[in-house]
């Protein structure tokens, strides 16, 4: 089959960018030939006020990439789908409403001469703007068919459009680099790790490490979508200054095995969540999880055997966790319940869901 992935490559980073690659090697592995049609120019800055891309790859890109989309150039999108009337699938990868025009010129210059998918990351985002259901309305029910991530995304989506929508569980698609081993012994430290947004909750657990042991510190690494000025003063104003660490900025691929290697476990308090590779990132590395029962979590987290489970927007329930975690011999036998896991049947499910019309 000849496969077409829209969405974002190396030089952009993150989870985005490694899914649609991983996606890319795991479709030409299965024997379709495959191209990925990458951005120029994804986003305007001040919609995405992060670091948008890298000078240095992590993993491998994929080889037949071409990364001539630009969000200023509407021609653009227009040719990209004419280019793609021989493909047999197309799959746009969608990470944000912010996408939407592009990928309606797109399958305006495609016409009806492949079928298509609409990947959504996210059907709609944590924290959403007047024109994000409208547009992903509009996009859904133009593609033949949606491919979402969870039970509650498919739900969600169903509510926006008629065509067919499938489940598949999000794969890891760690970068090689990323991955590491967890040696032995409790730092008292944990780690909050990735994009620091409000629906994470990062305040959520900074009031709970103030109520928790005393002697336990934290490493907040991760690029702030704003909110940094704000999350200092609260520091302080919880007595904290000794005890939080501020590691703000994108952390290359190469920095994350010490991050995990100085925890003795990662906390994710997000006040919702979809699908997260952050789990399965912290087992890689050997380190229990602490995560709020929302989303993927209690699928991922085994509470009691490999990390802990709590309530969302839940000071004291997270208190408690952090209480619960460090009972002594605790850290120990939570690390010693994690599983390394094998991504190749989540792969080959999620290819044959992507793939069967």
């Amino acid at each position: 089959m000849r496969i077409a992935i829209v969405g974002p490559a190396f030089p952009y980073k993150g989870g985005g960018a490694h899914h649609t690659t991983e996606l890319a090697h795991r479709l030409a592995a299965a024997g379709h030939d495959v191209a990925v049609e990458s951005w120029r120019a994804q986003y305007p800055a001040f919609l995405y006020p992060g670091q948008q891309t890298i000078d240095d790859p992590e993993g491998e890109p994929f080889p037949a990439t071409r990364r001539a989309l630009d969000w200023r150039r509407p021609d653009g999108w227009w040719r990209t789908g004419r280019s793609l009337r021989s493909a047999d699938l197309v799959v746009l990868a969608v990470l944000s409403p912010v996408q939407v025009p592009s990928y309606l010129g797109i399958l305006a210059g495609l016409g009806r001469r492949a079928r298509t998918v609409a990947l959504c990351h996210n059907v709609l985002p944590h924290e959403r703007r007047p024109y994000d259901r409208p547009l992903m309305r509009a996009l859904l029910r133009r593609v033949g068919g949606v491919l979402v991530h969870s039970g509650e995304q498919a739900a969600l989506a169903r509510t926006l459009t008629g065509r067919p929508v499938t489940v598949a569980e999000m794969p890891p698609h760690l970068p090689a680099a990323a991955k590491g081993v967890r040696d032995g012994g409790v730092r008292r430290r944990l780690l909050f790790f990735g994009m620091v947004r409000p629906y994470k909750g990062l305040d959520v657990l900074l009031r709970a490490l103030a109520a928790g042991p005393a002697d336990v510190a934290l490493t907040v690494a991760g690029e702030f979508w704003g909110g940094l000025d704000e999350t200092r003063a609260l520091i302080g104003d919880l007595g904290l200054d000794g005890r939080v660490e501020l590691r703000p900025g994108y952390v290359p691929a190469a920095q994350v095995p010490e991050l995990f290697d100085a925890a003795d476990a990662l906390v994710l308090p997000y006040r919702t969540a979809t699908a997260s590779q952050n789990v399965w990132m912290a087992h890689e590395h050997g380190v229990p999880v602490i995560a709020t029962r929302v989303g993927g979590f209690p699928g991922q987290v085994r509470d009691g055997v490999d990390g802990l489970l709590c309530e969302p927007d839940d000071v004291p329930s997270l208190t408690a966790a952090l209480t619960r975690f460090y009972a002594p011999g605790e850290p120990e036998r939570l690390r010693a319940g994690i599983e390394r896991l094998d991504d190749g049947p989540l792969w080959n499910a999620y290819v044959e869901a992507l793939t069967t019309p």
